[in-house]
């Protein structure tokens, strides 16, 4: 039930809710092993196909941009893995950058809410067909038509952004898509209507590989330490729920105003910037 409460409404915003389903094992189940951070990825595995398969079953689901996501963040979680291990011995600083940066786009949502000239261009978005039709994917950039408007993304830069996650991801065991999909709104301007599922269907992908790593080549990367498989069973019991969370989430999303769902994501990022940099100074 926690878990089909948190994904029915982060998976509008294209958020998993995995991020706030870590606190719950640690606080309220008292799951303090290194073998929490793979069972939230065994949450994502089971719970996110639901909510993909309701965004592509209506149309839209941003192929192109789903597809640079999983290109970018994949290769980009083995390296922050590895870093991890070799380089980063101390998190803490990094944290309270990554959470000062989450800061910035909270504070760009809010003035996207606040600004006039948006609300009305999202009113009038609505007017077109509400599925999305891929007008070029190259290279350079990333264009396609959603509801009467059309929008522009530089691959190069999505790319850079989503190896950036990546490693961050690796490195720290922060969500993917807690920074993606709120930099995909603020920053490239694109419709979270679109957004959600590509940054769902990339957190999918880089969830199996974070997986893999723990349960398999953890030592590999870690000499002298074994390896930390999730548990199973609490896994799939937060994954059921969060099915049905993120299923219902993507199929209500459409119904709801934008400025809601900019707010769910403003509420979502808040508790991780002030989990890292609150974490700084405690």
């Amino acid at each position: 039930m926690v878990a089909f409460v948190i994904s029915f409404f982060t998976s509008m915003g294209g958020l998993s809710g995995a991020f706030l389903l870590m606190p719950f094992q640690v606080s309220f189940l008292g799951y303090n092993s290194p073998g929490a951070s793979p069972t939230n990825l065994v949450f994502n595995i089971i719970a996110i196909p639901g909510g993909v398969y309701q965004f592509i079953r209506e149309k839209r689901m941003v192929w192109p941009l789903a597809i640079t996501i999983i290109i970018g963040t994949t290769p980009g979680l083995i390296i922050g893995a590895y870093l991890r291990v070799t380089w980063l011995a101390d998190p803490k600083n990094f944290k309270l950058f990554v959470g000062l940066v989450l800061l910035y786009i909270v504070i760009r949502l809010i003035n996207d809410l606040s600004n006039r000239k948006q609300a009305i261009k999202q009113a009038s978005s609505n007017t077109g067909k509400f599925e999305v039709k891929v007008i070029n994917f190259s290279v350079k950039s990333i264009d396609y038509n959603f509801a009467g408007n059309s929008y522009h993304a530089s691959t190069f830069w999505l790319f850079m952004l989503t190896l950036v996650v990546g490693i961050i991801g690796g490195a720290y065991g922060i969500g993917g898509g807690a920074i993606i999909s709120p930099f995909l709104v603020a920053v490239f301007g694109l419709p979270v209507y679109t957004v959600a599922g590509a940054a769902l269907l990339g957190t999918f992908f880089t969830s199996v590989v974070g997986v893999f790593i723990y349960s398999m080549v953890m030592p590999y990367l870690m000499p002298g330490t074994q390896t930390a498989p999730p548990d199973w069973l609490l896994g799939l019991s937060l994954g059921i729920g969060g099915f049905a969370g993120i299923y219902l989430g993507a199929v209500l999303q459409r119904y709801l105003p934008s400025g809601f769902i900019k707010l769910i994501l403003i509420i979502s990022i808040s508790i991780v910037v002030a989990n890292y940099v609150g974490g700084y100074f405690l």
